[in-house]
């Protein structure tokens, strides 16, 4: 998939269940399961499967700890 913070196509994965939490949270969605990561290192950038900039500000996932 195309990733709009990096400016290429790279691999993207479904977030993990800690991950959909904390989209939850940060965005106050009930759903987030059509969302996916930027597997590129440093860059955890998301997108839909058919928006590639859903959130403006980007919204990037924290590392994890």
């Amino acid at each position: 998939m195309y990733c709009y913070t990096c400016g290429s196509d790279e691999q993207h994965r479904p977030l993990t269940a800690a991950e959909k939490a904390w989209l939850k949270n940060r965005t106050g969605r009930k759903s987030v399961e059509e969302f996916f990561m930027c597997s590129k290192p440093g860059c955890r950038n998301l997108r839909t499967g058919f928006n590639q900039h859903p959130f403006d500000p980007v919204i990037r996932l924290p590392q994890p700890d």
